[in-house]
C-alpha cells in the first residue's frame, strides 16, 4: 500500500522515509473493556479503522490480569477482517504492564497489530516497552514487528512530546490524553474534560498543538483525544470537527455510536478531493512550462497549496484503502 501511494504522488514529502510501516487509516479509534466478552465481539463489527482492549483504565485492579486471557482469545478468535488489532497495556511503573506485554503477545502473537502505552513521560518509557518487544519477537519468531502507540497525557509528558514521538521506529501515533492531563495539570474540569467556569479561547488548544507538532515532526500519526459523553453525538462531532481542522488524523471513540461519526469527518470530501486533483493538475502543467505559481479562481496557487493537496489526497486514499478492505 505504501508503494502505491507514494507512486501516486500521495504520501506527503515528510512521510516518505520516516514511514517505516505501512500507513494505517486512524480515523477511528475505539476503546473496548478487555474485560467484557461480549463488548469484544461488538468491537470486532464495529467498523473502526482502530479497535484497542483496554487492560488499563476500563479495566479494575482485580480484573486486570484474568482481562489479558480474555483480549488475547479476542485478538485470535473473532474475525476483524483488516480492522487493526490494539491493546492498551497499564502504565510501565505498575505492577501489571511488564506481565500485560509478556502474556498478550505470547497468546496473541502475530494477531496482535499494536500496543498503545499509556502515560508515557520520557522517551525512555517507549525505549523500555522497544527492548522488551524486540525480545518477545525474536524468541516467538514473530513474522512482522509490532507497532506502538503513545499516550502524551501526563505533564512531564507533554513537556517531553517531541522526543518521545521521536523514541522509537516502532511508533505510529501518538495520542492526546485530556483526562489525565486534566488531572496531572491539576486542571479545573467536568467529566467532559470541559473547564466549569468561562474560559477564554480554546482550553485545550496549546496541548493539542504541542502534540500534534510533536507528532508530525516525527512522521506518525495524531489522535485526537476521546469525548466521555457519548449520548451527545453533536458534541463529538464537534470536538472531531476543531481535531480535523488542526490536522489530527483521527479521534477516540468510548462508544461503537462515535465510530462513524469520526470515519465521516476525518475523511476528506469529494469537493475536497477533486479540488486537490484539480489544483496539482493544473499546478504540474504549469510546472513543466517552467511556472512555479499560477492563479486559481483569483487565488494564488504555489507550492505551499501542493503540499495541501498532497495532504488531502493521502488521507483519502488511507480512508478508500480502509473501507475497501473492510
Amino acid at each position: 500500500m505504501a508503494a502505491a501511494l507514494r507512486a501516486a504522488g500521495a504520501i506527503p514529502p515528510d512521510l516518505v522515509e520516516a514511514t517505516v510501516r505501512e500507513p494505517r487509516a486512524r480515523r477511528s479509534e475505539l476503546a473496548t473493556p478487555a474485560s467484557s466478552e461480549r463488548m469484544c465481539e461488538k468491537a470486532a463489527s464495529s467498523g473502526a479503522d482502530l479497535v484497542f482492549l483496554d487492560l488499563e483504565d476500563a479495566c479494575a485492579p482485580s480484573a486486570k490480569e484474568a482481562a489479558r486471557g480474555i483480549a488475547v482469545a479476542a485478538l485470535t478468535d473473532l474475525d476483524w477482517g483488516r480492522t487493526v488489532r490494539a491493546v492498551r497495556v497499564n502504565a510501565i511503573d505498575t505492577p501489571w504492564c511488564h506481565g500485560d506485554i509478556i502474556e498478550v503477545v505470547t497468546g496473541a502473537r502475530d494477531a496482535l497489530d499494536v500496543l498503545i502505552v499509556p502515560k508515557a513521560r520520557s522517551a525512555r518509557d517507549v525505549w523500555w516497552v522497544d527492548v522488551l518487544l524486540t525480545q518477545l519477537e525474536t524468541k516467538l519468531r514473530l513474522t512482522r514487528p509490532i507497532g506502538l502507540e503513545v499516550l502524551i497525557e501526563e505533564a512531564e509528558g507533554l513537556a517531553n512530546a517531541a522526543e518521545i514521538a521521536r523514541a522509537s521506529s516502532r511508533l505510529e501515533a501518538v495520542i492526546f490524553g485530556a483526562g489525565d492531563l486534566s488531572a496531572s495539570l491539576r486542571a479545573r474540569v467536568n467529566g467532559n474534560f470541559d473547564p466549569v467556569g468561562e474560559y477564554p479561547g480554546d482550553f485545550w488548544h496549546f496541548a493539542r498543538a504541542t502534540v500534534l507538532a510533536a507528532a508530525r515532526a516525527a512522521g506518525v500519526d495524531a489522535i485526537d483525544a476521546p469525548y466521555p459523553d457519548y449520548r451527545d453525538a453533536e458534541g463529538y462531532r464537534r470536538s472531531a470537527v476543531h481535531a480535523s481542522l488542526m490536522g489530527y488524523d483521527g479521534k477516540w471513540a468510548i462508544h461503537p455510536a462515535q465510530v462513524s461519526i469520526a470515519n465521516e469527518v476525518f475523511t476528506p470530501t469529494a469537493q475536497e478531493i477533486e479540488e486537490a486533483r484539480e489544483a496539482m493538475e493544473i499546478y504540474r502543467e504549469s510546472e513543466a512550462e517552467g511556472v512555479g505559481a499560477i492563479g486559481r479562481d483569483g487565488r494564488l496557487v504555489d507550492a505551499a497549496h501542493m503540499r495541501l493537496a498532497t495532504n488531502v489526497l493521502y488521507k483519502a486514499s488511507l480512508a478508500r484503502e480502509s473501507a475497501f478492505q473492510k
